[in-house]
């Protein structure tokens, strides 16, 4: 059992020591993406470029990840339980579309709130993964900005809560670029 405890904090350790960027900055883009929707376009468009854009995050983070170095889909790198952990949490952003739908089936504008605050949530094991407050601090500040903006601004539901999103990306991926690791 020690050896599998001991294995298993050199699989967090080395899982610490990695960039973790391709997949915010493709989430940026995504939301980003939504944001220029919502200011030029209709919403019924914007609807689409939110479904379109927020579902193609995973695919376009592997597509980055090759650009930061992280490549997600190198065979070649050992095995390690946290991959397969952080891919858990994608798929679980990704699930949580089966709340999501309905909801807009009820009211469109609700889809800025539900994806906004259900793919966020994500970030919160990755507090626990990376021994990092970054996750925690993603997830608190994106629940409570896109929460409030739905309410503030319902008219422009698609132009604020993108971008709020937008913002908050460019300081998580700034954090992470700034953490110190236990090398």
């Amino acid at each position: 059992m020690k050896e599998i405890i001991e294995t298993l904090e050199k699989q967090k350790q080395e899982f610490k020591q990695r960039k973790l960027l391709a997949s915010p900055l493709a989430g940026l883009f995504a939301w980003l993406a939504v944001g220029i929707s919502g200011l030029f376009f209709s919403d019924t468009i914007s609807v689409w470029v939110l479904f379109i854009a927020t579902g193609s995050i995973v695919y376009l983070a592997m597509a980055i990840s090759k650009l930061t170095g992280e490549d997600f889909l190198d065979k070649s790198r050992p095995k390690n339980t946290f991959d397969k952990l952080f891919f858990l949490t994608v798929a679980q952003s990704i699930l949580v579309y089966a709340i999501a739908i309905p909801f807009f089936l009820q009211d469109y504008t609700s889809l800025p709130l539900t994806v906004g605050i259900l793919t966020g949530l994500m970030w919160l094991p990755v507090t626990w993964i990376i021994d990092h407050w970054v996750g925690l601090f993603h997830t608190l500040t994106r629940t409570f900005s896109v929460l409030t903006l739905w309410y503030v601004f319902p008219e422009d539901r698609f132009i604020y809560i993108p971008f709020a999103i937008v913002i908050l990306y460019i300081v998580t991926i700034f954090i992470l670029k700034n953490r110190k690791t236990n090398k």
